[in-house]
């Protein structure tokens, strides 16, 4: 150890016990599951197949509540249950060997209780009175319930059964009560492939609504699947589809198809959800692996009004929604000798880098729930689990060295772990990136809180990933607010 690091490390100990804003959080807090309803245009194109063998993986981590078939600009007259129905089916084929790794995985008959057909029509024209679907009753229903949680809508298609529904409530219940029941509603939607979500967001100003509207060259969500160049893009190649997920790893596997378009360009709509230690679904604008997203009112020419859309109108929005945000990444490298990974030589500015950033890692632990469908627990692999030392909320004095520790993760596998701290500039009030005082990749990093004028906010985060096959990982987010010195 270098004198200069053994000063840091006494100094952040003499002031560590000021940082604390609360007795230490020692364990993982169980988050609520998410209530998740899904409008999918399956068989328009393969990919929202692969997001539903991906979703159904996950089906104990997420409440889903509804699995509703609907159209598209790319599918305007045909909606396809059975297809759904098809891959529950198959995921009734590997359940048993799912619970086998953890617990909370629905029946195939609650399952296939929760399938419902959306308009088979197009966009706003296919609704109206009269035209109510088992889907949009299931919103409303949804909506309705006594549970408290949100009711996450994931859009996949067409946004018009979201939009019967609407219509629905706006038609048979007070304003008082239609603004009880859509202030539960969070909404993702892959872009507008109707005509129904600029409709939603004019006529409902106040749901919460996340989407890049215009074209799909504009959009977040295309960080999933697009290669990077100057990147190894290798865990969204065909190669490493065929080898991690769809050969040889049991009947789900074998359900996902070929990329025909694009890969899984759903998914990022309940990527979010996955309580994985990183996303807060309240928060967009704290980023996860569903990606980072701003409250505003995009300029028109920002939504690529020119780019391909399937042709839906592209209008001026007319109120703030959460939307593209740009992170700035420079990717790691991993280093033969010393520390494992350094920083690479090139950084990238990106709305998609708020998704892209994490897809290493989101790829892994669904290559590692696909193994779990075939394999005993003994030989699959489990995610580490990420715990903090201290509260998960400190203060701190401008100028003041702190300490932020991960102690106590631990693995279920008993695999060695790796940690990786970082502060998350886009994030929070304090724009300026701050560097660790040392190593980053130690479970107890120090950093120096910068000179301020005012009260800030910062946002660090610790990845702890185990050495198992696939590597998985798991985070903790701290926040940090940094007071002037008086």
């Amino acid at each position: 150890m270098t004198f200069r690091m053994l000063l840091v490390l006494l100094a952040a100990a003499l002031h560590a016990p000021f940082a604390m804003a609360a007795p230490p959080s020692t364990s993982t807090p169980a988050p609520a599951k998410s209530r998740l309803i899904v409008l999918s245009d399956i068989e328009n194109e393969p990919d929202d197949t692969q997001s539903f063998v991906r979703l159904l993986l996950y089906a104990n981590d997420i409440d889903i509540e509804a699995m509703v078939a609907t159209t598209s600009t790319h599918m305007r007259d045909q909606i396809h249950p059975e297809s759904i129905r098809r891959l529950v089916s198959i995921y009734g084929q590997v359940r048993s060997n799912l619970l086998l790794h953890a617990p909370g995985y629905p029946t195939v008959k609650a399952l296939e209780a929760r399938i419902a057909a959306g308009q088979p029509g197009y966009g706003l024209s296919a609704t109206g009175p009269g035209r109510d679907t088992e889907g949009s009753r299931r919103i409303i229903a949804a909506l309705e319930a006594s549970d408290p949680r949100p009711v996450w809508v994931s859009v996949w298609g067409g946004a018009n059964t979201l939009a019967q529904a609407l219509q629905t409530l706006k038609a048979s219940r007070s304003r008082e009560e239609v603004a009880r029941l859509t202030a539960k509603l969070r909404v993702y939607t892959i872009s507008d492939q109707d005509d129904a979500g600029a409709w939603i967001r004019k006529t409902f100003p106040d749901i919460f609504y996340i989407v890049s509207p215009g074209g799909y060259g504009a959009a977040t969500w295309g960080g999933v699947n697009n290669p990077v160049d100057g990147l190894d893009n290798t865990s969204v190649s065909n190669a490493w589809l065929a080898q991690h997920i769809q050969q040889g790893h049991g009947p789900l596997g074998a359900a996902y198809p070929d990329v025909a378009y694009s890969m899984e360009g759903d998914t990022p709509a309940f990527l979010g959800l996955i309580p994985n230690g990183l996303s807060e679904p309240e928060h967009p604008d704290w980023g996860g692996w569903g990606g980072r997203y701003e409250l505003y009112t995009p300029a028109l020419e920002a939504l690529d009004p020119k780019g391909f859309n399937g042709g839906v109108p592209i209008e001026t929005e007319t109120r703030p929604i959460w939307t593209n945000a740009v992170d700035t990444v420079t990717p790691r490298e991993p280093a033969a000798h010393g520390r494992p990974f350094q920083s690479g030589k090139r950084a990238y500015k990106d709305y998609r880098a708020t998704i892209w950033r994490w897809r290493d890692a989101f790829q892994n632990d669904f290559a590692a729930r696909i193994t779990w469908t075939t394999l005993p627990f003994s030989k699959a692999n489990h995610p580490p689990i990420a715990r903090l030392d201290h509260d998960d909320r400190l203060t701190v004095t401008a100028g003041q060295t702190f300490v932020l520790s991960a102690k106590g993760s631990s693995d279920p596998d008993g695999d060695s772990l790796s940690f990786h701290w970082f502060h998350y500039p886009e994030v929070g009030s304090w724009k300026t990136p701050i560097s660790s005082e040392g190593a980053d990749n130690i479970y107890r990093v120090a950093f120096r809180a910068p000179g301020v004028a005012k009260t800030e906010t910062v946002h660090f985060v610790v990845a702890v990933s185990d050495k198992g096959a696939p590597q998985l990982t798991r985070y903790r987010r701290v926040i940090v607010t940094i007071v002037p010195r008086s």
